[in-house]
């Protein structure tokens, strides 16, 4: 039976998970008390073999051999081999439970989608469903020996009314070297396809909705076959479990009380109960206990998984969705809030306190923003403002790249003379780079001075000093995208050169 402390854990307080340490079913104490007694009383063993049995001799040859045996415990790497291994069961023991086929899903579509409020109906959901249990069952007891003890035969299958006595032929007719708990799912399908050629089931739409709950049903059960089939390697549960018992086959030899090998030499404090290595071995050991014990949750442990009593609620509620709940609603009615705009549950006494908590709305809901009325102004974009260019983005674009080279940078400055403010040269280091640079800018300069100008304005030609005042005062924009060519050329028609 599985063992639940969820409500002794439902508030944090002082001492909290201390009054679980006190509770025998399904504890460490019970699953490792055996092991225990018989590391201590190996201990006590040697401990009187060395201290009233040897000689002087043998004791300092046992002394080399203990300090030996306490340095080979560090090489060792028992933490890590057994907290992998240890996740890696856990992991797969929940794995195993979400596994389990339930019916829940199942029954909520035959019960909305095969009709029918007369015998034949009734027949064909309560089968339906019953085969869905069936495969249920028959996988479990392949699994799980709880079940298995319940139903060793196929005899105890029928009289428990899973199964009857023609399906049970028919079951038994049908020859195979393989499990066969696939075979109710089988005979599901065959008679939901006849419900829908009866027109109980009356749409294709149905049908496939059916079918599909009942593919997810049967890989469930698929899952739990080869759960129990494919266990986890056999060679990692030897490694870990050798790992563990060398390690405290160490400790037996090198936790001893030893007695100094000088004679005027301090020797350690004598302490007959070596209580730091049994506390080591408590947690180690009872670490891999806990693997042993949770490998296979389909067992008898305390706290493996309750297959009968799922067993036993998966029929009854099944039963209960499919035949006496199938159209048999409750009146619809208006409800408590039907004219409030806004509904609210009452609260009593002891949860009136939740009240006075604000919603949550968001966590930057209460951030406060910058009083300055210009940093919350709308600016428009504009592909003619210069850009400031952030650190990271001027790192990105000052590496060098076959894709950009100072001469494209050199023409596209005819026309765009910002983009060189804001991409600066892949090779700011080389002079000569940058002499070449500043000819093609002069050659550029003179060759728009010289030319005519054009009906938007000229790029190179001088400019007013009041323009050039208006023009200093429009903020600088940040902009991430550069512009292309054609917008430009709409922009100042008759001013780019190829």
């Amino acid at each position: 039976m599985t063992v639940s402390y969820t409500l002794k854990v439902a508030d944090s307080r002082f001492g909290g998970f201390s009054k679980l340490l006190f509770r025998w079913k399904g504890s460490i104490y019970k699953l490792l008390y055996k092991e225990f007694v018989v590391f201590m009383v190996l201990y006590a063993l040697l401990s009187i073999v060395y201290r009233r049995l040897l000689t002087e001799e043998q004791k300092r040859l046992y002394t080399k051999v203990a300090q030996y045996c306490n340095r080979s415990t560090d090489l060792i790497p028992i933490s890590f081999v057994l907290g992998f291994y240890v996740t890696l069961i856990v992991n797969r023991w929940w794995a195993q439970y979400t596994s389990i086929p339930l019916p829940d899903q199942l029954m909520c579509v035959i019960s909305s989608n095969v009709h029918g409020k007369d015998e034949r109906g009734r027949i064909l959901r309560r089968t339906l469903i019953r085969y869905a249990n069936l495969s249920a069952v028959l996988i479990l007891r392949s699994v799980s020996t709880r079940v298995l003890k319940r139903f060793p035969t196929m005899d105890h299958v029928v009289e428990a009314g899973f199964m009857t006595q023609d399906e049970r032929k028919k079951f038994e007719s049908l020859h195979s070297d393989f499990n066969k708990y696939w075979v109710p799912c089988v005979w599901f399908t065959n008679l939901a396809a006849q419900a829908r050629r009866d027109g109980r089931i009356r749409d294709d739409v149905a049908l496939r909705l059916l079918m599909d709950e009942l593919n997810a049903y049967r890989a469930k059960c698929s899952m739990l076959f080869h759960y129990d089939w494919i266990s986890i390697p056999l060679v990692y549960t030897q490694v870990v479990t050798i790992a563990v018992y060398s390690f405290f086959a160490f400790c037996l030899i090198g936790r001893q009380f030893l007695e100094p090998l000088e004679p005027g030499q301090e020797g350690d404090l004598d302490m007959y109960v070596p209580l730091p290595t049994l506390l080591q071995f408590f947690f180690y050991a009872g670490w891999l206990k806990v693997a042993e014990q949770i490998i296979n949750p389909f067992g008898e442990d305390d706290d493996d998984f309750e297959t009968n009593k799922l067993i036993d609620r998966n029929l009854q509620v099944s039963l209960l969705s499919v035949d006496d709940m199938y159209q048999n609603l409750p009146p619809a009615a208006k409800d408590k809030y039907w004219n409030e705009s806004t509904a609210q549950p009452p609260y009593t006494t002891a949860t009136a306190a939740e009240t006075l908590k604000p919603s949550f709305l968001g966590s930057t809901f209460d951030m406060r923003m910058c009083e300055d009325a210009e940093q919350s102004q709308l600016v428009e974009a504009s592909p003619s403002m210069p850009r400031t260019q952030t650190p990271l983005l001027g790192r990105f674009l000052a590496a060098a790249s076959p894709a950009i080279s100072i001469k494209n940078f050199g023409r596209g400055g005819r026309a765009t003379p910002h983009l060189r403010r804001a991409f600066p040269s892949p090779h700011p280091e080389d002079p000569e780079a940058v002499d070449r640079i500043e000819e093609e800018e002069t050659e550029d300069e003179e060759s728009r001075g010289s030319g005519p100008p054009t009906p938007g304005g000229s790029l190179g030609g001088p400019r007013s000093p009041k323009a050039s005042k208006i023009r200093r005062k429009e903020p600088p924009m940040v902009l991430v995208k550069a512009p292309s060519s054609e917008s430009i050329g709409a922009e100042h028609p008759g001013g780019w050169e190829p």
